[in-house]
């Protein structure tokens, strides 16, 4: 009979401790060895008030000096100003979405990714006869994210390419914590003077599916802790292997 009730509190904790594990492994109900239509891919597109760099070169350097920002210092003789690329000079999109390049004048930049800016750039130079086969390299200059609650390291993350996902973002925060509430995370986005919050399943793959699986600068991602509960019963059956 002992031994009867030991099996059964066995049985009982290797339940809940397999449905533990299952509650932690992300992706779980992905097919494997399947291809499956990436949707939806989104890069990063250029949003009022940000920050760019745009430095416009040639292969006859006098050429594009002109249409660059240039850094000025004031001396006894004067004013002179140069070129300086280690600064890092950048203008800054205006609310209605525009900048304004030297000789070029205002562009419409809001809703243009990094490739697009580029072709629209080099459109205009070829279009004038300014410069033929100008060279146009684009920083995005103040281009984070923000991870919250219950990861490994919460902090402010740059996006240093074109594109990137909340699991990418998770990764660079060192991961969720065995705490984290992984059916349930949260991604606070501002937009057009509009605030959204959006709820994600790390645990399936409709992950995949959600307008805010491709970030956005400035998105704020939260990951909740479990209740006390639930965090006791990580805590005393994580180490037991389910199949």
């Amino acid at each position: 009979m002992i031994k009867f009730y030991i099996y059964i509190l066995f049985s009982i904790t290797l339940f809940y401790s397999c449905n533990s594990y299952r509650e932690i492994l992300y992706l779980h109900d992905a097919n494997i060895n399947t291809p499956t239509k990436i949707q939806n891919h989104q890069e990063i597109t250029i949003h009022p008030y940000d920050r760019i760099s745009i430095i416009i070169s040639s292969k006859t350097p006098e050429l594009s000096i002109p249409f660059n920002l240039t850094s000025v210092s004031y001396s006894l003789e004067g004013v002179s100003s140069s070129l300086n690329q280690e600064q890092k000079l950048y203008y800054t999109v205006n609310k209605n979405g525009y900048i304004e390049l030297p000789i070029l004048g205002e562009i419409h930049v809001k809703g243009l990714t990094q490739e697009q800016l580029t072709n629209r750039i080099k459109e205009q130079l070829t279009k004038e006869n300014y410069i033929n086969n100008p060279i146009i390299t684009i920083q995005f200059i103040n281009m984070n994210v923000y991870v919250a609650g219950e990861v490994a390291n919460p902090g402010v993350y740059e996006i240093n390419k074109n594109y990137l996902t909340l699991l990418e973002a998770i990764t660079m925060a060192g991961d969720l914590t065995a705490y984290g509430n992984r059916n349930n995370v949260k991604v606070i986005r501002e937009n057009n003077g509009e605030r959204i919050i959006y709820s994600l399943n790390l645990l399936s793959t409709e992950l995949f599916n959600s307008p805010a699986y491709y970030l956005h600068q400035n998105d704020y991602i939260y990951v909740e802790p479990v209740n006390v509960n639930r965090k006791k019963l990580i805590r005393d059956t994580r180490y037991i292997k389910c199949k």
